[in-house]
């Protein structure tokens, strides 16, 4: 029998669509290396996306491909991955220790963007990534008591701060220097510029992503984040219904504007399934996100439903995504993870690390 050539491994792993990514993993670039020897083949990828919960499903997949190109006798494929950094807005460059920041946005509030915010960090962390949050909401802090940290965070230098952390996540936010019931009375500039030191002053420690809870809205906050922190990417959490979709098509116009690339929309509260009966019902209106999608070319990354626990849990500072890591509903979440990262992968990478820098000394 015959030795197989590469051209139809290759030929074999292009026939798989990796469905994250929505293409094959050569035209990903996520192929490192085919080795063959005699009826042995060896394949070794890495993706661009944290994908613990595929990772067997995508091997096994490969598999199945390669072994029935004809003279292959044993396959071995090896799926790992790599989080690298994905260009900002041109003005900006990267901040160090942060590969990549996410905005987790809404045009207007109750739409659970908080929540997505939390699981969609914890989701990624469980797929293999270094996650932090900032919890930019400064008029409404929820992170801490979502995250049930409690305490003030530490400054070994008296001006930097460091991370709290809770569930593999290290967070920052206004609600871990002020007192839950103190209401923040501030104009726009104090609110901008505790951003800016929040995010700054804080030593994360090597970050794939961050995620950013912003408040709703298309105002100061937003504005500031978009001019002056370098995000890779956004995510716009809605509701179905009309008028929560209205504001979320501001918020992803004002993204576009300021060119920060909209990784997808994430539709929360979409259907309601009875707990006494099971009866599941779309009480806020069906399939808008869906058709937000369609119309503005974005994908909708996936739909949660409208479910009692999700809330308590959050609420009890123990996030779905940790409470029950078996449940239906942490299986979308972590898909949402999966697709986001995979989307970033996809984008333009920051090659200004890999450039030594040039520093002019007079002898």
């Amino acid at each position: 029998m015959s030795e197989p050539t590469k051209e139809a491994i290759e030929a074999a792993i292009k026939g798989y669509q990796e469905p994250h990514l929505g293409r094959d993993l050569i035209a990903a670039r996520s192929v490192k290396g085919i080795d063959i020897e005699g009826g042995q083949v060896r394949v070794q990828v890495v993706l661009g996306f944290p994908a613990r919960g595929v990772q067997e499903q995508i091997a096994t997949a490969l598999r199945d491909a390669i072994a029935a190109v004809e003279g292959v006798e044993m396959v071995q494929v090896d799926v790992s991955w790599e989080v690298k950094s994905h260009s900002v807005q041109k003005s900006l460059k990267p901040i160090d220790n942060i590969k990549n920041i996410i905005a987790v946005a809404s045009g207007k509030g109750g739409v659970g963007k908080s929540t997505t915010a939390v699981n969609l960090a914890l989701a990624l962390s469980a797929e293999g990534a270094s996650v932090g949050i900032l919890d930019a909401d400064i008029y409404g802090p929820s992170q801490p008591r979502m995250l049930g940290i409690s305490g003030k965070p530490e400054s070994k230098d008296g001006t930097s701060l460091e991370p709290m952390t809770s569930y593999n996540l290290q967070a920052m936010s206004i609600g871990f220097l002020i007192d839950e019931e103190t209401p923040m009375i501030w104009r726009g500039p104090m609110v901008t510029q505790a951003l800016e030191q929040l995010l700054n002053d804080t030593n994360w420690a090597d970050l794939d992503y961050l995620v950013i809870d912003l408040p709703p809205g298309t105002g100061d906050t937003q504005l500031t984040l978009a001019q002056k922190v370098p995000v890779s990417g956004a995510i716009i959490v809605t509701t179905p219904q009309d008028i929560a979709l209205l504001d979320a098509r501001k918020g992803l116009k004002m993204f576009q504007k300021v060119e920060v690339p909209v990784l997808g929309i994430v539709e929360n509260m979409s259907t309601h399934i009875c707990s006494a009966c099971g009866h599941e019902e779309h009480i806020f209106g069906e399939g808008g996100g869906q058709k937000m999608s369609d119309q503005y070319g974005v994908e909708l990354l996936g739909a949660l439903p409208l479910n009692g626990h999700i809330r308590e849990e959050t609420d009890n500072g123990k996030p779905t995504v940790v409470a029950q890591p078996e449940s239906r509903v942490t299986e979308i979440y972590r898909e949402i993870a999966r697709k986001t990262a995979a989307k970033l992968s996809l984008q333009a990478k920051d090659y200004a690390a890999k450039f030594p820098r040039i520093v002019i000394q007079n002898n």
